[in-house]
């Protein structure tokens, strides 16, 4: 009698789209896996594409440490629009004048983040309070009391100025969020600010050039899509399994 067919496990790194959520990844590789323990290690915001680490069968233990690991990002910061969900998502509640700022000036404003600090959560986020996620009260018009959390950017550097757009790349730990960075930003800068776009490159030391395309790997053979399966002793090499 043939034994039961072993449940895969592994990490798959996946290029994420943009207007998804990671939720919905997740959902669509439950169906082509044909099972339920899947899960991710580190939520993207629907705007975001990049790297989305999806655990599979028993790789799921190891979510915390994947989770824990640093984060690195590359974006875009658009100057002089400010929004509700402080990304290119939400509705403009101001717009400014963008002074002449100098590469230099940007620069300096960048590396002025880096360092070990407290940053108080979005009200568009999924942060529970009084077990009600943060955004569902922004939604009502609600803006609540938010206990700032600890994080640390080691990098922020300057990758492009065009006035009113900066190119960045930030290397942070786990909880930073990306868009509060960039509204923080226009806020030294005294000219507002919010994240036009993101994008995920490396999580720990997983790196989405690993990655395919969501869609690319829902029209895999299973066959193949199983090769791409990274063995979590791989994936996660400094835990003891």
């Amino acid at each position: 009698m043939l034994g039961a067919k072993k449940e895969l496990e592994g990490v798959l790194l996946v290029d994420k789209p943009t207007e998804h959520t990671s939720h919905d990844v997740v959902a669509r590789l439950r169906g082509k896996f044909h099972m339920k323990r899947i899960g991710h290690a580190g939520t993207l915001d629907p705007m975001a594409t990049g790297l989305l680490v999806i655990l599979v069968g028993k790789a799921t233990r190891v979510s915390q440490y994947l989770t824990s690991v640093e984060k690195e990002y590359t974006g875009t910061i658009e100057l002089g629009k400010v929004t509700n969900t402080q990304d290119a998502e939400g509705e403009m509640l101001e717009t400014r004048p963008v002074p002449e700022f100098s590469e230099a000036q940007i620069r300096q404003t960048l590396q002025g983040f880096l360092g070990d600090q407290y940053q108080t959560p979005p009200m568009f986020s999924a942060v529970k309070i009084d077990g009600v996620p943060l955004y569902k009260k922004a939604r009502a018009g609600e803006e609540v009391e938010r206990e700032p959390r600890f994080i640390r950017i080691m990098r922020f550097d300057l990758l492009r100025w065009a006035s009113p757009h900066i190119d960045f790349l930030v290397s942070c730990t786990k909880g930073t969020y990306i868009r509060t960075l960039a509204h923080d930003v226009g806020q030294k800068l005294e000219c507002g600010a919010h994240l036009k776009s993101l994008r995920r490159t490396a999580s720990g030391e997983l790196r989405v050039e690993q990655a395919l395309p969501l869609q690319q790997l829902l029209d895999m053979p299973m066959p193949e899509l199983e090769q791409r399966l990274i063995p979590v002793h791989q994936a996660a090499p400094r835990i003891a399994l």
